[in-house]
């Protein structure tokens, strides 16, 4: 009997099935409280459920290192029926997994897109404003945001803020910067993050509160297929073409770096691969 027939029929299995489960509405788990002087971490999130697909690395910072985890919600959509919505969904998924929550300005910012840069400056200009208000009052350890070629407008768009914000903040301004992708792959990552199976079933299940989203697209119980892609993509994109891969089951890809003196510059030579034995701290250290 071929072995490989069952692993595929398992793999379809799994996923029809995955299609008829509950979204959202499960339990609040209770989380341990964080220090007083918890170091901070800010994603910026592109759209409501972004926090939740590339929380890897971030949800193990929370769990793992005791850093305070705050999403700030760039946009709450480009639908303005759907934004209220929204923004109730990602109180609960963040809720979930036991991140910090900041509303940009009601319904979310406009136009954060490399068009809405080139021919609106006036109000690009507010928006970078209040990007760079919220780095400086939050002095964060490290900040994720999509690296500049992740394909979707809002994603761009949310890189060239953040980076624009961070320019504005002058050379004195200091953070670790966490460049994330979804929906178009990195060329060059330079950090493989891997997610224990109990991390993967938070992120899948926090997803699950966007349900308008998954309503839409169950994209939710897809995450764990393309965590184990990441393993396949960076294996050899972080670890070095021709190298053994690492027995890792999930992982989300990243570029790590350093914003120092106005830009960003290199933390260290070739890719890192870090595992669940390992302290994710210690890439801050």
């Amino acid at each position: 009997m071929n072995p490989y027939r069952q692993l595929v029929a398992d793999y379809a299995r799994c996923q029809r099935e995955s299609k008829t489960y509950a979204c959202g509405g499960f339990d609040i788990p209770k989380h341990p409280a964080l220090p007083v002087d918890a170091s901070e971490v800010l994603i910026f999130s592109p759209h409501p459920d972004d926090e939740c697909i590339i929380g890897g690395f971030a949800l193990r910072l929370l769990r793992e290192c005791k850093m305070r985890v705050v999403n700030v919600a760039v946009t709450q959509g480009s639908n303005k029926a759907r934004q209220e919505g929204r923004w109730r969904e990602l109180q609960s998924a963040c809720a979930f997994l036991g991140f910090g929550l900041i509303q940009t300005v009601p319904g979310g910012l406009e136009r954060i897109t490399l068009k809405g840069r080139e021919t609106d400056p006036l109000s690009w200009g507010k928006s970078v404003e209040l990007v760079a208000r919220i780095l400086f009052e939050s002095r964060p350890k490290a900040v994720f945001f999509p690296h500049e070629k992740d394909w979707n407008s809002a994603h761009i768009g949310t890189h060239l803020l953040v980076t624009d914000a961070l320019k504005l903040l002058g050379n004195e301004f200091t953070t670790t910067t966490v460049e994330t992708e979804y929906w178009g792959q990195m060329a060059d990552p330079n950090l493989m993050v891997e997610s224990s199976e109990e991390d993967v079933v938070a992120m899948v299940t926090g997803t699950s509160f966007h349900v308008g989203e998954v309503t839409r697209n169950p994209f939710h119980t897809l995450l764990p297929a393309w965590m184990q892609d990441n393993v396949r993509r960076g294996s050899e994109l972080v670890g070095g073409q021709g190298e053994a891969a690492p027995n890792f089951g999930f992982a989300t890809l990243h570029r790590l770096r350093r914003w120092r003196d106005g830009g960003f510059e290199s933390l260290f030579q070739g890719g890192k691969l870090l595992g669940c034995h390992q302290n994710p701290g210690a890439l801050f250290a």
